[in-house]
């Protein structure tokens, strides 16, 4: 058998269909193959009928199929499954050979991924892919990460499927080694918990506190839709708040207000902890979405637990003006903690990230998009080495100029006993990241008085480190480690 197939594909679920018949479109040829095998038939005569895509019945077959050195790429379930399924791979690839990991993978499975096969000779690249079935078909973002030397061999591939901004640059690019690409991702998903959370605090003040219509509210995303806040997520929400079924009822009013998860926003959160990186926002966001799934409590609750009246008093054309600006600034926030906890990471795993490349990756394809990626952009391009969003002469003049809106909308809301917990952490945090004096030092006099945990002074420099006896009969031991 001649090998013929530029790629193999594993897994033929909506994405990995979808991706493959995006590489068919793009004049790749792509040899398929699935566990259960009648999958693979049920592909080559429904979607992929009369086009070159080969169908395999075993992993040998589809080796078989491939041109060296052999691209074959996973679009499985995270987990157990993938490594598995490398296991199954290893005894038919050769050295150089690339496996791709396509998946919503953890990116220290990817670390782990990348040295075993490297060990082996083999290549591994863990790419983030964004964007849903939709993007998976016409274009999605792409974040590749791995082994170096297999970006040659996969980017004409990758950067020819996916989506293009308008210059046709393609929103896929090397993001950096072993796990890099799926860290990547992972934020990008936290950032994705976050916007999603804003955006239904928002939705909450508008429809509980302003006691507006799905069709007014649909109305005011569109025009936002409009201005500064053009993004994809804004975009379908002002298409579900105007839905309506076959008798005329409002879709979104139908459904249960308890919202699931895949995980990977609990990992941007853990991750975030494990760093040490105040990644409040995402944080919240996935807090909110554990309470929406105490449904019964929270209606038991609901009995019992008394709160304001619920109704805002305010100018409801001037609170909108606030929400659109509040909601701008809390997604600056939200952006800057995520680029910090890029950060944080790039130095403990000596990755050089391109932090302007990586918000082109989002312009387009991904859940995220949104015009505003560009001023990220523009902000990495006029200074590479820029410590932090706010300080970014763009972003420090927008929260100049929103935080006021920000300030009132969640003073309004704590007034009506709207919870806005996204909102209100990026206010704390903009709060605590401009003040250049917190009250740490009473919590660390705390920790000293009663764990001897020492102290820096002001007076001194830093690194030197002091204790007190406090109580006069703690004598002058101090714990071993010191942790600010």
């Amino acid at each position: 058998m001649e090998a013929s197939a530029d790629i193999g594909v594993i897994g033929l679920a909506v994405m990995g269909q979808n991706l493959i018949l995006n590489m068919y479109d793009h004049g790749f040829t792509v040899a398929v193959y699935n566990r259960t095998t009648s999958k693979v038939d049920a592909f080559i005569e429904g979607e992929a009928k009369d086009t070159t895509i080969i169908g395999t019945h075993s992993i040998e077959e589809l080796i078989a199929n491939l041109k060296r050195p052999r691209r074959v790429m996973l679009m499985i379930k995270a987990g157990p499954a993938v490594d598995a399924t490398i296991e199954q791979l290893l005894p038919h690839l050769e050295e150089g050979d690339i496996i791709i990991d396509g998946g919503n993978s953890n990116y220290a499975d990817s670390i782990r991924r990348t040295e075993y096969l490297e060990s082996k000779g083999l290549l591994f690249i863990g790419t983030g892919v964004s964007g849903g079935e939709e993007g998976a078909r016409h274009g999605p973002s792409i974040m590749p990460g791995g082994s170096p030397e297999a970006w040659p061999h996969v980017k004409d591939i990758l950067q020819s499927i996916a989506a293009k901004v308008d210059d046709g640059t393609p929103c896929c690019d090397w993001v950096g080694e072993n796990g890099a690409g799926h860290f990547v991702k992972m934020v990008h998903n936290g950032i994705e918990y976050g916007d999603m959370q804003l955006i239904c605090e928002v939705y909450d003040l508008m429809k509980s506190g302003l006691g507006m219509s799905n069709a007014e509210m649909s109305e005011t995303f569109n025009r936002w839709n409009t201005g500064k806040l053009d993004s994809y997520l804004i975009e379908i929400t002002r298409d579900i708040l105007a839905y309506q079924d076959e008798n005329g009822d409002y879709v979104v009013d139908q459904i249960l207000d308890t919202a699931g998860q895949k995980g990977t926003g609990k990992w941007t959160a853990i991750t975030a902890l494990d760093e040490g990186t105040p990644l409040t926002l995402i944080g919240e966001a996935v807090f909110a979405r554990f309470l929406s799934a105490l449904k019964e409590e929270r209606v038991a609750a609901s009995e019992v637990l008394q709160g304001p009246e619920l109704s805002i008093e305010v100018d409801r054309s001037e609170f909108l003006n606030h929400l659109e600006n509040a909601l701008y600034a809390a997604k600056i926030i939200s952006y800057t903690q995520g680029y910090m906890l890029m950060r944080t990471a790039a130095a403990e795993y000596e990755w050089n990230l391109n932090y302007g490349g990586i918000a082109l990756m989002w312009r387009e394809g991904c859940i995220i998009r949104s015009q505003f990626l560009g001023k990220i952009k523009a902000a990495f391009d006029n200074n590479p080495a820029l410590v932090n969003l706010l300080l970014d002469d763009y972003f420090n003049e927008q929260m100049q100029l929103s935080n006021t809106a920000l300030r009132t909308v969640v003073a309004e809301a704590a007034k009506v006993g709207v919870p806005v917990p996204a909102l209100s952490s990026a206010l704390a945090f903009y709060d605590g990241y401009r003040h250049g004096r917190l009250p740490a030092n009473l919590l660390q006099a705390q920790r000293d008085y009663f764990g001897a945990h020492t102290y820096e002074r002001v007076d001194q420099p830093r690194g030197e480190f002091f204790h007190t006896n406090w109580t006069g009969t703690g004598g002058n031991i101090t714990a071993s480690s010191y942790d600010a």
